[in-house]
C-alpha cells in the first residue's frame, strides 16, 4: 500500500495526539527492488518523491533532502504478477539500463562466490566503504551545471526529442522533461570524458537510455518485432547533427 512506502500518521493513545511512522522513502538513497511488482497506487506514491524530493502526507509536506534519489530494478513485463509502470512514473528516471543474463563465465563466477548462500547476504557483508558525503555530490552537482552547452547542441537534443513524437513506429513520444535530462547527462559524461563543452557525441551516447523508457510503440512496431531501442537508433541515424 502507498502508506507501507512514504509512511502514515498513526493515533499514540498514551499522549491523545497522531506522531508520524516513517516510511522507506525517509532516505538518501532510495532501492526500489523489483519496482514493478508493487500495484499501481503504490507506484504512484513515488512521484511526488521524485520530482520534488518531498513528501505529502494528511495535508503536510516533509522534505526528503536535496540527497534523495531512487534507483529501481524491474522484472520483464511478461512475468506474472508485475504492473506496468506509469509513463508518467518512468518520465521521472534518468536513465533505464537493460541487463542481459551474465556470461557462461560470469555466472560462473556468481556460483562460485554466492553458491554457499540460500539467501540474499547482509548489507555488512558485502564491505562497502562510502567514497562521497552530501556536500561533494552537491559540489558535483554544480560542477555539472557549469558545463559549457552550445545553442547547436541544445537544438540538436531538441530535435531528437521532438522526431519521437513524429515517429510512425511510436504511439508516444518523449517529453520536455526527456530533453532537459538528455541535456543534463551529456553534461556530466562530458565532463567524465575531461572537458567542459558537450560534444554531438555526448549526446548520441546516452540517447538511448534516457528515452527508451520514454516512448511507447505503436502496435504496428511491436507486430513488426520493433523495440525502442531499435527505433531510437533510427532517430539518432536520421536527425543531423551538428557539426
Amino acid at each position: 500500500m502507498p502508506g507501507d512506502l512514504v509512511g502514515t500518521n498513526l493515533f499514540n493513545f498514551q499522549t491523545n495526539e497522531f506522531s508520524l511512522t516513517k516510511g522507506p522513502v525517509f532516505t538518501q538513497l532510495l532501492l526500489a527492488d523489483e519496482i514493478n511488482r508493487t500495484p499501481p497506487k503504490t507506484q504512484a506514491a513515488l512521484l511526488q518523491c521524485m520530482h520534488e524530493r518531498a513528501v505529502t502526507i494528511d495535508g503536510e509536506t516533509h522534505d526528503l533532502g536535496s540527497g534523495f534519489m531512487v534507483i529501481a530494478t524491474q522484472n520483464p513485463i511478461e512475468q506474472q504478477g508485475t504492473y506496468p509502470l506509469p509513463e508518467a512514473q518512468l518520465d521521472r528516471f534518468l536513465f533505464k539500463h537493460v541487463m542481459s543474463y551474465p556470461s557462461a563465465e560470469e555466472e560462473r563466477a556468481i556460483v562460485m562466490r554466492h553458491g554457499h548462500r540460500t539467501t540474499m547476504p547482509r548489507l555488512e557483508e558485502f564491505g562497502l566503504t562510502p567514497v562521497a558525503d552530501l556536500e561533494t555530490l552537491q559540489a558535483v552537482r554544480a560542477a555539472i551545471a557549469g558545463i559549457q552547452l552550445g545553442d547547436d547542441i541544445v537544438a540538436y537534443i531538441v530535435d531528437l526529442v521532438r522526431s519521437t513524437r513524429e515517429h510512425p513506429s511510436l504511439e508516444f513520444g518523449a517529453s520536455p522533461r526527456a530533453a532537459n535530462m538528455l541535456a543534463s547527462s551529456a553534461r556530466a559524461h562530458a565532463a567524465l570524458a575531461g572537458r567542459d563543452y558537450v560534444i554531438p557525441d555526448d549526446v548520441k551516447q546516452l540517447a538511448t537510455p534516457v528515452l527508451r523508457h520514454r516512448v511507447v510503440l505503436a502496435p504496428g512496431a511491436e507486430i513488426e518485432g520493433l523495440d525502442a531501442d531499435q527505433v531510437v537508433a533510427q532517430i539518432i541515424e536520421r536527425t543531423a547533427a551538428p557539426r
